[in-house]
């Protein structure tokens, strides 16, 4: 057993939590993330936890399902399509759906092989990276949820899982926004919720980005441009990499403009 699918239902559940007490006219709130609404948020999570397990326990399915889903974008959206795919469920009801799926999908990780081989919608992953991608995406767009409802999230030590896949995807960073790759990574230093300090690469004043593992993560998943957090940058690799740092797979994403991504502030 290895402990991301329970980081990973935690993070889930920490987000049910906040959205449990919500009225039905609450989910449709447009929130400061391509004013993608609460039930656009939850619904993309829902059908890519469900993808997940497929892509873990049938996989025919889920390339079946990953078939169908490229015919539609020739046409439409991935918004429209998930939107389909959820068909009726709004609201309360997907939120008691999207909860039982990502219990679900714990379940069968806590259970499997961590190095077994999982295909994806891009390369194929690990059992392990394959869950804290889920970790990554749950944590991510929750942070539009908690932006919008003027919640601070008080984060633990699982978002090291994150700020890994941060590091980690540095050459990833710069090959998908077709950048030359600096010669060496910078030295990251990080305080963890817990106080702990977290580092990563050959120690260095130089090149260095030091600070909070949350703002770190928030770059490195654009939830937060890098001038809105309170994150020590030092020389051109650290600099350059903190300007368009992307942990996800896709095509190249362009930052939040600093200023546009923050925490709404609650009457009263």
């Amino acid at each position: 057993m290895f402990e991301q699918p329970a980081d990973f239902r935690d993070e889930s559940e920490a987000l049910y939590q906040l959205l449990a007490p919500l009225q039905e006219a609450d989910f449709e709130r447009p929130s400061r993330f391509k004013q993608w609404t609460i039930n656009e948020v939850i619904t993309h999570l829902h059908f890519w936890n469900a993808a997940v397990q497929k892509a873990l326990i049938d996989e025919p399915a889920f390339v079946t399902l990953m078939a169908d889903l490229n015919a539609c974008l020739k046409t439409s959206t991935m918004r429209a399509y998930e939107k389909r795919w959820a068909g009726p469920l709004r609201g309360q009801t997907l939120l008691r759906a999207w909860r039982e799926q990502f219990r679900q999908v714990t379940d069968h990780f806590q259970k499997a092989d961590p190095k077994q081989r999982v295909k994806w919608a891009g390369p194929d992953m690990s059992a392990r990276s394959s869950i804290t991608a889920r970790l990554m995406e749950t944590w991510a767009h929750g942070q539009a949820v908690y932006d919008l409802l003027g919640v601070e999230r008080v984060d633990t030590d699982r978002i090291r899982n994150i700020a890994v896949l941060g590091v980690n995807t540095f050459g990833w960073t710069f090959a998908t926004h077709k950048q030359p790759l600096p010669a060496l990574a910078p030295h990251v230093r990080l305080t963890a919720p817990s106080g702990a300090i977290w580092t990563w690469n050959d120690a260095s004043e130089t090149e260095l980005i030091e600070g909070s593992a949350t703002e770190f993560c928030q770059v490195v998943t654009q939830v937060r441009n890098i001038a809105d957090t309170r994150l020590k940058v030092a020389g051109e690799a650290a600099t350059r990499w903190m300007a368009i740092a992307q942990c996800f797979a896709g095509p190249p994403e362009t930052p939040p403009a600093p200023g546009s991504r923050f925490r709404e502030s609650v009457p009263g």
